[in-house]
């Protein structure tokens, strides 16, 4: 019994720990950057962190149970998906703010006409945005961000494909340690736990830093939105050069090690 509790405690830790690697905080911080809740902002992890979840224990029971083996291209293009996905999730943020640069100063300014007898003359007029108008979402974001599921669909979805990319190395890391097939499906079940927990974290810590930073400062606020998707862009292409040209995903001679 000891001995399964203290595998149960060190999945629980290095599931809180996976959910703090790079490719998972930017991702998230992409959807976070204008979520000011820190309730919604959990629940966004939560999700992630149970898409995760899934597709861990999905893949990783076939390999402990079924003892089956992932062929190298096929790992190397779930490990592609998370690039690629990196890459639109900051192209999303990116167009979203984009469109959102005419309201940066807080004043919407149109042209108004007026008449006095036979004349009439237009002039500008400026008019103060509301908070709503300030937040840039991406077009499809706008498309359905009144469906209250889309908020936590889209990172359910998210956590779904960074979990192909991590399942491999799970399930490989607990069959080389745990001979006990029950004990190893447990510790990928309290892994993804763990996941959820620190996700949650996570997505609750970026929340507060935007809102605390952004106090005030709508201008600076936004930038940081910029940053966080110009970050997942950057890193996103990154990923599928490292894939692509030097694991050579494409080429007679591919290589990959479950990370």
């Amino acid at each position: 019994m000891i001995g399964l509790l203290s595998i149960l405690a060190v999945g629980f830790l290095l599931g809180m720990r996976h959910a703090t690697d790079p490719d998972h905080v930017i991702a998230v911080t992409t959807i976070v950057a204008n979520q000011r809740k820190h309730s919604k902002a959990a629940l966004i992890g939560a999700f992630w962190g149970v898409g995760h979840t899934v597709t861990i224990f999905i893949v990783g029971a076939g390999i402990i149970l079924f003892r089956l083996v992932i062929p190298v291209r096929f790992g190397l293009s779930m490990e592609l998906c998370v690039a690629i996905m990196l890459i639109i999730l900051g192209l999303m943020n990116l167009t979203g703010f984009k469109r959102a640069i005419p309201r940066l100063d807080g004043a919407v300014t149109h042209t108004h006409s007026h008449t006095h007898g036979h004349f009439s003359h237009s002039h500008p007029q400026a008019h103060e945005s509301r908070a709503d108008e300030q937040t840039p979402l991406a077009p499809l974001d706008r498309a359905f961000w009144s469906v209250g599921l889309y908020q936590y669909v889209r990172p359910f979805i998210i956590g779904i494909v960074h979990g192909l990319a991590g399942s491999a190395a799970v399930a490989l890391l607990v069959l080389a340690t745990i001979q006990n097939v029950h004990w190893a499906i447990a510790y990928l079940l309290i892994f993804g736990v763990g996941t959820i927990a620190g996700m949650m974290v996570i997505t609750v810590s970026i929340a507060s830093a935007f809102t605390m930073v952004g106090k005030g400062r709508q201008k600076f606020s936004h930038r940081l939105g910029l940053a966080s998707g110009l970050l997942s862009l950057c890193f996103g292409l990154f990923v599928a050069y490292q894939i692509c040209i030097v694991n050579g995903l494409f080429t007679a001679h591919a290589k990959w090690i479950p990370q």
